[in-house]
């Protein structure tokens, strides 16, 4: 249980960022959007034609109602932006921002957050982005080829007079945008140090947005992957709110329980099912285990058992309408790992009759006694998807403060898991939740479970100033209360946009989310983007 002095830190911080929310200005593209503005400086220009196209699609407006200065250099933030926009990506206002000099009141802060947490930009420093600080020609090189996916190749001969100033980092980027005729010199000259101008970026932009070959997937929504929310500690009408202001396209409610000798609790909603389906979204019925290891023993070990379960857990799924079931057994025996396979086949049989889909949720191979009693392979080949809970790297409980979730931790049981199961057929379960883990003078190590509105809180009240791990992919935070430590390690739209990054590169159907309502309100659009941008290709 959360202590009541963190609990009012977190509740304090919430209403510090709620106020933030409200007084931050209007995103600068809602209203250029609208209407392509009449620029009166730029006719005549070479760039006229490409700033009027991005100014009518919102990508780029002016520095007053009716002047665009084309002839004004582009700063890290406004560049940032326009490739962002141009991506079509989201505007994410993160909860924890990622640089120091980018206040979440600025009108850049949004789309440079975006930017982060798809991974094709940095700062200057890692807590400094410089946002003001204009951006030469090399530069903005490497920055569009970042976004566009690509790696520089080996720098071959050189093609401009003054190629020896360009600098180390930026040649084989600058020569790469050359080959893809996105930036070229004049003269024979590249100019690396000069500073873009706004016309320049335009132009630029133009070119990629209407590039034959990738145009059209600028305006193609893309395909959904699975995206399943849990259901925790919701009643089914916060559940149902949370599910529409939510990108999840399947609802899994915790309806059904298994005891010793078949099905112990059912609380199934066909009313939910319909409004889920009225809504286009699938339910997929949670079936647990409670945790129980004699009682599931009981269950797997007596065919008599198995057969009673399987045909209850088809019955209730046949009469409310739902569309599959997810079955999340946990501390299952060792010994119980053959019988866990085969009430699994028995399981999707049975359900496959009728159209059902059968999931089920597994914790990472660590090679330990938990997950001892799951065949991977076998179950992936009974089941129409694998859930791994990617969370819990450490765990309530335990006397090793650390992440819930690294980057590379997450990476190594989703590569274990893909190595024996069909990528298209597993979902990466990401959490809405962290831990404020405490260490007192003793030694001893507590832990508190948080979520993710409720560790931004504490950080907004506190003042904390995360760190980013570049090696966990998280930020992390600590404070002390009297002469207790205490350490989170913060899942937010950044941390989580990494992981979803990973999956979606390794051909994952899709996610689940433990839990909802635990996230924070910016996960969503972050969520968004990665799935937008991950299905586009610069080749």
């Amino acid at each position: 249980m959360m202590s009541l002095h963190i609990r009012r830190l977190a509740r304090k911080g919430a209403l510090l960022l709620l106020g933030a929310a409200l007084t931050a200005p209007l995103f600068p593209s809602a209203q250029a959007a609208a209407a392509a503005p009449a620029f009166k400086d730029v006719s005549g220009s070479y760039a006229e034609s490409a700033i009027l196209r991005l100014a009518k699609l919102g990508i780029v407006s002016g520095t007053s109602a009716d002047r665009y200065s084309p002839a004004r250099s582009v700063t890290r933030a406004e560049l940032a932006t326009l490739i962002a926009r141009t991506l079509g990506l989201e505007p994410v206002q993160a909860a924890i921002p990622a640089f120091r000099d980018v206040a979440r009141s600025s009108a850049f802060y949004p789309m440079i957050q975006a930017a982060v947490n798809i991974g094709w930009i940095g700062g200057r420093s890692a807590d400094r982005f410089e946002p003001a600080a204009s951006v030469t020609r090399e530069e903005a090189a490497v920055m569009l080829l970042r976004a566009l996916k690509r790696g520089a190749p080996v720098i071959g001969d050189s093609i401009y007079r003054d190629q020896q100033q360009i600098s180390a980092w930026a040649e084989a980027s600058v020569l790469e945008m050359n080959r893809l005729s996105l930036m070229a010199g004049d003269q024979g000259y590249f100019r690396p140090k000069a500073a873009i101008s706004r016309a320049e970026a335009a132009v630029l932009l133009d070119r990629i947005r209407n590039r034959a070959e990738w145009s059209q997937q600028f305006e193609t929504e893309p395909e959904a992957p699975v995206q399943m929310g849990w259901q925790y500690s919701s009643t089914t009408e916060q559940f149902k709110q949370q599910a529409s202001s939510s990108g999840i396209n399947t609802l899994s409610p915790r309806w059904l329980f298994v005891g010793p000798k078949g099905l112990s609790s059912d609380s199934s909603d066909a009313k939910l099912v319909q409004w889920a389906h009225s809504k286009g979204k699938k339910v997929w019925v949670m079936v647990g285990n409670r945790s129980r290891q004699a009682d599931t023993h009981a269950l797997l070990s007596q065919s008599a058992n198995r057969s009673a379960a399987v045909k209850q857990l088809a019955a209730s799924i046949s009469a409310s309408g739902a569309d599959g079931i997810n079955l999340d057994f946990e501390n299952v025996a060792p010994e119980d790992r053959q019988n866990m396979t085969q009430f699994v086949s028995e399981l999707a049989k049975s359900l496959h009759a009728f159209g059902a889909v059968l999931s089920v949720s597994v914790s990472p191979d660590t090679g330990s006694e938990w997950t001892e009693a799951f065949d991977y392979a076998a179950l992936g080949s009974a089941a129409d998807y694998i859930v791994l809970m990617g969370y819990d790297e450490h765990w309530s409980g335990g006397q090793n403060a650390g992440a819930v979730a690294s980057l590379p931790w997450v990476a190594g049981g989703l590569g274990k898991l893909q190595a024996v199961v069909p990528a298209a057929k597993t979902i990466l379960g990401l959490p809405f939740y962290t831990r404020d883990w405490s260490t007192a003078a003793s030694g001893i190590v507590t832990s508190a479970d948080l979520s993710l509105p409720e560790q931004n809180g504490i950080a907004a009240s506190l003042g904390l100033r995360p760190a980013w791990s570049s090696s966990l992919s998280t930020y992390t935070a600590s404070y002390y209360i009297g002469t207790v430590r205490h350490q989170i390690w913060l899942e937010d739209s950044r941390s989580l946009s990494a992981k979803m990054s990973l999956a979606l590169q390794s051909g994952a159907a899709g996610f689940a989310y433990w839990y909802m309502g635990g996230e924070s309100p910016d996960v969503w659009a972050a969520h968004r983007n990665a799935i937008r941008y991950a299905g586009y290709s610069f080749s």
